[in-house]
């Protein structure tokens, strides 16, 4: 009986595990950050995008400002429709994350740009960077690098994050 209870145990403590394996989210204070995400680069390319969901459960935030050492600056940036041309900006007082809200940064809309890439993401790897938010501070992140054409393979951003806390 007591080694089938160390056994269970084990078992159980195997699946936490694999479970935050799987999750993918980083929190500094009521920001949660979930899955960051980015596509693999075609060899030469030197920018790439970063996508991510913040979910604000306080007051009122920015993103101000990302960096990575895999780029010589992170810009944020806005894509939207303009009487049918599709524009595309930086947002150079950030990006507003109003309370109790998600904002979703995506391809087509708002997104991370990394600049001056000097070795193209691979698929498989994880990319650093630090995001800046106005009141909350800053935190580490690591965006999953999938195929060039889609998202992440492990990209769960239909999901809660807060895996990672600062």
């Amino acid at each position: 009986m007591k080694q089938k209870l160390i056994s269970l145990v084990a078992v159980l403590l195997t699946l936490v595990g694999v479970t935050s394996a799987f999750a993918h989210g980083f929190q500094i204070g009521d920001l949660k950050i979930g899955h960051p995400y980015s596509r693999a680069m075609l060899p030469g390319a030197k920018v790439g995008g970063g996508y991510l969901k913040i979910t604000n459960a306080g007051a009122d935030d920015r993103l101000v400002s990302a960096s990575s050492d895999r780029a010589a600056s992170i810009q944020i940036h806005e894509m939207k429709m303009d009487g049918g041309i599709m524009e595309m900006r930086e947002l150079k007082n950030g990006l507003a994350v109003p309370a109790n809200s998600t904002v979703e940064l995506k391809p087509g809309s708002y997104h991370l740009m990394f600049m001056n890439v000097a070795q193209p993401f691979k698929e498989g790897e994880m990319v650093k960077a630090k995001l800046v938010f106005e009141k909350a501070g800053s935190v580490d992140v690591e965006f999953a690098v999938g195929p060039a054409s889609g998202e992440a393979k492990n990209d769960h951003s239909g999901h809660g994050a807060g895996e990672h806390k600062k």
